[in-house]
């Protein structure tokens, strides 16, 4: 007890001169760190304010993707096909995992930046990539199934960092999973390029060359290592946004050779309106015709855009008579001759 202080600075015992130096000197610099933005509450401000700033996503006008788009890398998730299932995921987006430690020191993304997959589903910064081309195709051309491509981050914060992966080594893969590792990387090189597979199985060789449409699931295949984007979903990782699945590029099969959800990707485009939406939100024609359901993850049910003018009425029921209006058919009848009442 004897170096505890029981007495505020202002009280002249002890080293009280001493004690007043030191408390003037906490405060100049903490307010030289606020002048200077070095505080940690700034920096985490500072950090939050880049990475999830929003993105305006490319809209397409023929439905296909294009190189020089803007798009997100969705996984639409996996269904819980039981209560006790507890594999339940929902939809997430491929974005960048940049550490605190690094964003608080730079000023934007450097390279090697590892990437995760996000419950943040809204475009931003963190999780908007470019299609980049890389044999040339000038950009507005559509991309095609099995052509080659980069995906980029955006300019500016984002650093224009490209999707990189390479086969696994005994110092080169994922920390978690141990499977191949997936990064972000300044140089265009050939590791750096993917290629898109057809969903079905079945039409791949009839789908080859076609344009790639966007919105649908299709699967992400590194052109070297012929791994498919893939989330493990069994490793989590802890980011300043909180806990996010790990990316790998591994090609997860089941017991009947085909990929699993967490090899399914959806291309998200924007939508034309401006209440910032994307494809993904967008809800889907019910089978009825009259209402739509959303996609996964949204829980709003809009109308089909349908005229009322054009909407037949449905067909009226022909209501059965009464008791009484049969009895009262039939008095008439006997009287007049009429047909006796036929019923349905």
């Amino acid at each position: 007890m004897a170096n505890v202080r029981t007495y505020s600075p202002s009280v002249r015992v002890g080293n009280w001169n001493e004690d007043l130096c030191l408390e003037e000197d906490t405060l100049k610099d903490f307010l030289d760190k606020r002048d200077s933005g070095e505080l940690l509450v700034q920096k985490t401000h500072n950090l939050l304010q880049n990475t999830l700033k929003k993105v305006d996503l490319s809209v397409t006008t023929d439905g296909l993707l294009h190189f020089g788009d803007t798009v997100m890398i969705v996984n639409p998730g996996a269904e819980r096909n039981d209560v006790r299932d507890i594999r339940q995921r929902d939809p997430t987006a491929l974005c960048l995992n940049i550490s605190e430690y690094k964003a608080h020191l730079a000023a934007q993304v450097e390279a090697p930046c590892p990437v995760s997959a996000s419950r943040i589903i809204k475009p931003c910064i963190r999780n908007a990539f470019v299609i980049t081309s890389v044999d040339g195709t000038p950009n507005g051309q559509p991309l095609r199934y099995g052509q080659d491509f980069a995906l980029s981050t955006t300019e500016g914060y984002a650093g224009n960092l490209k999707l990189h992966s390479d086969r696994v080594s005994f110092l080169k893969c994922a920390k978690k999973s141990r499977q191949q590792e997936v990064s972000l990387v300044s140089d265009l090189t050939h590791f750096t390029r993917w290629k898109t597979i057809a969903f079905e199985p079945q039409l791949r060789m009839e789908y080859e060359g076609l344009p790639v449409q966007a919105n649908v699931k299709l699967l992400i295949t590194h052109c070297k290592t012929h791994q498919h984007l893939n989330i493990a979903q069994d490793y989590v990782a802890r980011t300043p946004f909180g806990y996010e699945y790990e990316v790998t590029a591994h090609m997860d099969l089941d017991s009947h050779r085909a990929e699993k959800e967490t090899n399914h990707w959806v291309i998200i485009t924007g939508t034309p309106t401006d209440d910032g939406r994307t494809m993904f939100d967008k809800p889907r024609p019910d089978p009825s015709g009259l209402t739509d359901r959303p996609m996964e993850g949204t829980g709003e049910i809009r109308n089909a855009g349908l005229d009322p003018k054009q909407t037949k009425p449905p067909p009226k029921t022909e209501e059965k008579p009464t008791m009484e209006e049969m009895l009262t058919q039939i008095e008439q009848t006997a009287k007049g001759g009429e047909a006796p009442l036929q019923t349905q």
